[in-house]
Formats: C-alpha cells, structure tokens, sequence
C-alpha cells in the first residue's frame, strides 16, 4: 500500500521558518516527480511547488516563489518544503503528492497530475 506522511507542520510566526517532510512507502518514488499543494479554510487546493524526479528542476507558485525551496532525498525516498519568510496567508494544510507514471512533468501545478497524496500537515503562520 503506498502511503505518503507528511511531518513538520506547526505554528510560527511571520517571518519565521518551518521544514516540511513526506516520507513515502509503499513503493519508490526516485523516478517520479513530486509535488506540494496546499488548502487554507473556505478555499480550493493550490499548486505550491513541483520537483522532477532527479531533482534537478523545480517549479513554484508566483506566491512562494523565492520564499519556498523544494528539495528530495531518493535514497530516503523522502520530499522536503523548506519554508522561509512565512506569511500570515501561508496558513493552511499542506499536502505531498506524487503521480503514478514515471518521467512524467505532465499537468504537474494541477491536481490532474497526480495520483497520491497525504493526509496533509497543517501550517499556522500568526501575524
């Protein structure tokens, strides 16, 4: 059964830092792309960032960008959200996601793209 468990949620305050993981089980991800979404209250889910599958591109939201770094560890099969200057706005539950297929970047800032998911870790950034 795969499973994707995110850890390291909390709350801080603005301006302030926090390191999100999804250790993934169930099967290898070293060849996928991975991603993060998150969901704050009375809103749809929303496209945070993406990596490919060696690591080597990586794409964000215009909202994260610059603030937000993307990274995995293959060997671990584990998927990381550092966090840096967090805003009041950031709050919200975030979420790892990872599609089935392979090699594949197809629809990968959309829900379409991906097939698994966590059960989410909330963020609370306080003003």
């Amino acid at each position: 059964q795969v499973q994707l468990v995110e850890s390291g949620g909390g709350l801080v305050q603005a301006g302030g830092s926090l390191r999100l993981s999804c250790a993934a089980s169930g099967r290898t991800f070293s060849s996928n792309t991975m991603g993060w979404f998150r969901q704050a209250p009375g809103k749809e889910r929303e496209f945070v960032g993406a990596i490919s599958w060696s690591g080597g591109n990586t794409y964000y939201s215009d909202s994260v960008k610059g603030r937000f770094t993307i990274s995995r560890d293959n060997a671990r099969n584990t998927l990381y959200l550092q966090m840096n200057r967090l805003k009041p706005e950031d709050t919200a539950v975030y979420y790892c996601t990872a599609p089935r297929a392979a090699y594949s970047l197809r629809y990968y800032n959309t829900e379409r793209g991906y097939d698994y998911w966590g059960q989410g870790t909330q963020v609370t950034v306080s003003s």
